[in-house]
This record gives C-alpha cells, structure tokens and sequence, in this order.
C-alpha cells in the first residue's frame, strides 16, 4: 500500500492559479495547509481524501479589499456571509474607522458607537455588543488577539485615522480642533509603530456626509475630517517611507479641493510615491462620465511624471441601496435629511416633529428640488451630468421593496405619484383596493409635487416604508469596463457597513460572472484582479495557487455562475447574532468549494463545523 502524503487531492478542475496566464486543467495536492504539488495526474492513492473538480474551476481564495467586518469578527470569527461567496481574505480598519485601540472608552465617550452608527449606519445596539467583545487596547495586541479565535477568513488591517486621532487627543478634540505638534509626533510614532506590527497602512477619510451619531455632535463629521493638510502630510510621509497604502476617499464638496488631496500619491510632488486606494469607481446614474475624472487623474498621477501609485476600488456588480424610510447613507449628503436620520433610532415623535416644522419643510423642499428644475445652474450642471449632489431623488429610479400599501411593491414612486394625481382630480377608480383608497385620501390635497409625496410618506409612515435605487452600475452597462480598467482596483464589497442598506458580499462572483461573458482569458485576468493583484499592492502573502501558498482555495460552478443573477438574491433577515435584520446574499450553488488553510469550510449547500470552530484563517502582516 502506498504511503500517504497528501492530505487533500483536488483532480481534473480547470485551474486558474492567479497569475493571469491561461487556465489549465489540473490535479492540486495540498499537505498541512500548503499547495503541496500540481501536476496533470497526480497519483490518489497518495491523499487521504480525494475531491473531483472535474466540471469545476479552482482559483485562490478571493479577497475583500473593503469591508467593516472589525465589528463581526469577535462576535461570529467564522465570518459565513463573506466565506458563502469564496472570499478567504478580508480587509478591515477602513473610511478612518476601526477597533485596533480597543474600546477607547473615555470621559463618557464611546468612539467606536459614535464613529461607526451613522457612517455605516448600523444601529447603536448591535455596535454595542461588538464593543463588548473587545479585549485589547493596543494595536499589537489586536493583531494577536486574532490566534486565540477560531478564525475563518484571514484578516489584515488599516490603522484607522479617525480612531488614531481619538487616542491622541480624546474624542472631543479630535473634532474640534488641530494636534499640537506633540499630538502630531505620538500620532507618527503610533501609526510607523502599527506598520512595525504588519498593518497594511492608513485609512481615511473625506465623504461629507460621514456624522458623528452622540447627541451633543450629530452635526459633526468624524475625526479624521478634522485633519489638516499638515497633519495628512506628516502622516502619509510615514506610509512612503514603509511603501504602505493609504486607502482614502474623495472629498466631495470641493472636486478641485479632491484632486489637490489625491495628489498626495506623487513621488514628484512629496519625494516617494505613495501607494492610493480610493472610493470607488462607479458609473453614476445622474453623472455618467464621473468616473471618467477620477481615472483620468489617476492615469496622470500614475505616469512617469509624476510618479504616483492611484487605484480607485471598484465593485463588481450595481450598487443598489435599500432605505427605511429617509434612513440610507445616501440621503446624509442633504443638510435636511441628515437632520432626520441624525435623530435616535426610536425618536419616532423627533422626526415627526421636524417634518410639521415651517423652517424644516421649507429646507426640506429646497434640498429635494436643488437642481432638478427651474432656469439656473444647479439644473444646468444637472443636466449636463455634473450635478451638485449625487443623491437620487427621481421617482422614476425609487422602487418600493416593503411597501405600506400592498399594491406600491415593486411599483416606482413616480407610477403611484401618478394615480394618487388622477385619483386626486376625481378618477377614484385608480385606487385599487380600499387599503390603497384610505392611503391617497391621506394625502394633501393636491399633493403638488414630488417633495410634498415624499413629506407625507415621512409624516405618515417614518421609518415603515422600505424602497431601493440603484445609485451606480445600473444594468452593469459600464461595470466590467471598470473592473479590468488599469486604474481601478477590483474587489470593493463593504461587507459588514450598513447591514439593512446594501449587500455585496458576492460582488466578487459578480465580476467573474461579467467576465465570463466575454472570454475564459477574460475570467483568467478577473481572476488575477480579485486574487494575487491585490495581494501585491497591500503586501500580503497570499491569494495564488504557487506551491508552498496556503491553501486558501475558492472552487466555482461556472454553469451556475453563468446564470448567477445577483439582484433577486439579495434578502434581509434576522440574524441572531445582532438580533437585528440584515441585508445578505445567497449564492448557493455557484460556490462549490472552500477551502482555508487546507480546510473545507463550505461545501456548496452548507458550511462545515470546522467553519467557527477551528482556527483556520490568521492576522496577515503586511510585508
């Protein structure tokens, strides 16, 4: 009998190692958590337990170049959501926000509840039991803390900005006011002693509509906000001279002001290049050439010239956001709406006592209709696809997904603004059930525009309507464009922020999904964009299929991902680990395999008990 060496045999998939060279079919041979062997026939009487791929393609496991999962990691270490969809590696610590201080709980603060509620608008008591779980107050110790879980996915991390200035200056300063130089120079010796410990670098960042959600600063962004250009320099000078990353996102109210701040990529301008991931490429509906800007400047910044490393995140399928009534991280960039959602979660009688205010109603409507209509600029650079804001307001694109009135789902506002029009002017038989003949009576009368439906909807119904908008990548006309675009960087998902907004924790299959329509080299270079391409730039030791790699394995169906359609497979339910509702995906059937660290964690249908229970994943230091 022939002497075991092999732990696990996969045979005959076609393989996709992650170097972007042309799939092969193949047997891999994996021994203590390591690629041990591949070869076209590899003998089975070798391996303890053989897998047949045959009809199957193997690739590394898939990495999650953005998400919020530093607040679900202690809480549930195995990570399902994101290991269902193939992905084995996550990145955490991004937008400035992060845990690696521990709780910082100070003078009646709580930072982390305070940064994170509104910027990834997650409710205060499902943050509150991810601060309970936390047991270290150091960033080498976070990193540690990770070997004592039983960890799935591996897990590597920014230094968050906002909570580095938090542990420098307390989180009152740290929004009101500028680091003396001494603040400036412990900030530096903290964030150069993190990328001693393997952090991959810094995050930050400039979104306007990113508040503070204590009461006493609902009308102040987050610390890192509060940074200035001297404060940015010095540390960014810390990340050029480790070739760290510096993950970022634009600032919106000032797109010269953008350019200037993106420009701290340029070795020319600042002495070293400066390795750049920034939010995001996406094509927006009211501005379809935006991304255009963005990688054009990231083209000029990365040329021989200037000498800059710029790569703007990209997601891989449409970027639909659901809302609860006026509650999405969409609807923060208005002053009016961000007043509502800036309001306690149960302060049902505060938001309504705002909606019946004169000076409330008029702001509000000056918001919603801001141009959109009328003869003067705002409508000008809307209409020539340079908007102000980015936020939809056209009824046509907000479709009702948990309706008060039964006969509005699925319908888009403006087709009930319509009937509820006629109905108003005396043909009663567009209501079609009394339920809907009781909700039109409700409203004023005439209703006048599409402001005023919307101030009734608020009125009447808070928080107990639910509708989505695709506010980017609609129809993924543009998406595999952008996802193999040599200035993007594939890979965005934000899983774990905004758990009854958003779901994308199978963008990833999504992108393979669109490459596979055009070609297999296509899927090759997908492949390689979602693996070892952005293991490189943030310096971690993984996603190929080279020998003596750990095993961190994702196996596909491609008949199944062919017919993968990844919007009837977004849900929300109740998860027993928050007690609150979340939006997540199925995309059972795609994924046949998973393995990490040798391990099979998920076996197309379910995952297996070793998935939480053992070990598996690690912290990655960056190299």
């Amino acid at each position: 009998m022939a002497e075991l060496i092999w732990d696990t045999l996969i045979r005959g998939a076609l393989v996709f190692d992650g170097h972007g060279g042309a799939p092969q079919q193949l047997d891999i041979a994996l021994k203590d958590g390591k690629v041990a062997a591949r070869g076209s026939v590899l003998a089975p009487e070798l391996a303890t337990e053989v897998i047949v791929g045959s009809g199957q393609w193997l690739l590394p496991g898939l990495l999650d170049i953005h998400t919020h999962l530093d607040l679900e990691v202690d809480l549930e270490p195995g990570l399902p959501e994101v290991v269902r969809h193939g992905t084995t590696t996550v990145l955490v610590g991004n937008c400035s926000l992060g845990v690696c201080f521990g709780k910082q709980l100070m003078d009646g603060a709580n930072p982390i509840v305070d940064c994170f509620a509104r910027v990834e608008n997650i409710p205060k008591a499902v943050l509150g039991k991810c601060v309970d779980a936390v047991s270290w107050d150091n960033t080498g110790a976070y990193l540690d803390h990770f070997k004592q879980l039983p960890l799935g996915p591996n897990v590597a991390a920014f230094l968050p900005h906002s909570m580095l200035r938090v542990e420098v200056m307390g989180l009152a300063d740290s929004i009101s006011r500028v680091p003396n130089d001494a603040e400036l120079e412990q900030m530096a010796a903290l964030l150069e002693q993190a990328l001693e410990q393997g952090y991959m670098g810094m995050s930050t960042d400039g979104l306007p509509f990113h508040y503070m959600a204590n009461e006493s600063n609902t009308d102040k962004r987050i610390p890192t906000q509060f940074a200035p250009r001297r404060e940015m320099k010095r540390l960014l000078q810390v990340l050029r001279e480790r070739n760290r990353v510096w993950q970022t996102t634009p600032i919106l109210e000032n797109r010269l002001k953008a350019f200037l701040y993106f420009a701290f990529t340029s070795g020319r301008l600042f002495g070293a290049t400066l390795k750049t991931s920034a939010l995001s490429a996406l094509e927006f509906p009211l501005m379809p050439k935006g991304s255009n800007l963005f990688l054009g400047f990231a083209k000029l910044m990365n040329n021989r010239f200037f000498q800059g490393d710029m790569h703007f995140q990209a997601l891989g399928s449409n970027f639909r956001v659901w809302s609860d009534g006026i509650v999405s991280p969409l609807y923060e960039e208005l002053a009016s709406t961000c007043k509502l959602i800036a309001r306690e979660y149960d302060d049902v009688e505060g938001r309504l006592a705002l909606l019946n205010d004169p000076g409330f109603i008029a702001e509000f409507r000056r918001d919603w209709l801001h141009g959109r209509r009328g003869f003067n600029l705002a409508h000008l650079k809307a209409r020539l696809g340079v908007p102000d804001c980015l936020v939809i307001r056209e009824f046509n694109l907000m479709v009702f997904d948990g309706a008060p009135v039964a006969e509005w789902e699925g319908e888009n506002f403006q087709q009930v603004l319509e009937r509820l029009q006629d109905y108003q002017l005396g043909n009663t038989g567009q209501a079609r059930s009394a339920a809907e003949r009781e909700a039109f009576d409700k409203f004023p009368d005439p209703i006048g525009d599409d402001a005023n439906f919307m101030l009734h909807m608020l009125r009447e119904y808070d928080k107990n309507f639910r509708f989505w908008v695709d506010n980017g990548n609609v129809g993924n006309r543009a998406t595999l464009g952008l996802l193999l675009h040599e200035n993007t960087l594939p890979g965005f998902n934000d899983s774990g922020a905004h758990i009854t907004n958003m779901a994308f924790f199978d963008a990833n299959l999504m992108s393979l999904k669109l490459a596979s329509e055009q070609s297999l080299d296509t899927v090759s270079r997908m492949v390689q964009r979602l693996t070892s391409e952005p293991a490189r730039f943030f310096g971690l030791d993984v996603g190929t299929l080279d020998i003596g790699a750990q095993a961190d394995i994702t196996m596909l169906n491609p008949e199944a991902l062919r017919n993968y359609q990844c919007d009837p497979n977004r849900h929300l339910i109740y998860r027993d680990l928050f007690e609150h509702r979340q939006m997540v995906n199925r995309s059972d059937g795609v994924v046949s395999r998973v393995l990490i660290n040798g391990v099979e964690v998920w076996d197309g249908s379910d995952f297996t008990p070793e998935l939480g229970s053992a070990t598996l994943g690690r912290a990655l230091r960056a190299a």
